[in-house]
């Protein structure tokens, strides 16, 4: 497994942004898919983007699409979340996370795909 620290979440008014960093330290970073998640209390927990080893590809859930750009710098073993236009609705506690497989990417993107997670970090947007 990886060891992966989030950190950029606060308090932002609608229509604001935010930048989500997670630091990531183990097992060859570069080597795998990474994906951030989100979560609100009750709620399952859904991706919001997810970004291919060498960050060629990437995928934004609908919701986010236009607004949210994931990226990576493995040189650094970090990966980004950069947010724009934040409503309301993006509240949530987000997770970074690593896949479970080495160099795979695609699918259905489900929690269980990947096996390392952060201990998250909470966005709140006020409208």
């Amino acid at each position: 497994q990886v060891q992966l620290v989030e950190s950029g979440g606060g308090l932002v008014q609608a229509g604001g942004s935010l930048k989500l960093s997670c630091a990531a330290s183990g097992r060859t970073f570069s080597s795998y898919t990474m994906g951030w998640f989100r979560q609100n209390p009750g709620k399952e927990r859904e991706i919001v983007a997810a970004i291919s080893w060498r960050g060629r590809f990437t995928m934004h859930a609908d919701s986010v699409k236009g607004r949210f750009t994931i990226s990576r710098d493995n040189a650094k073993n970090t990966v980004y979340l950069q947010m724009n236009s934040l409503k309301p609705e993006d509240t949530a506690v987000y997770y970074c996370a690593a896949h479970k497989f080495r160099e795979v990417f695609g699918g259905s993107y489900s929690p269980g795909d990947f096996d390392s997670w952060g201990q998250g970090t909470q966005v709140t947007v006020s409208s």
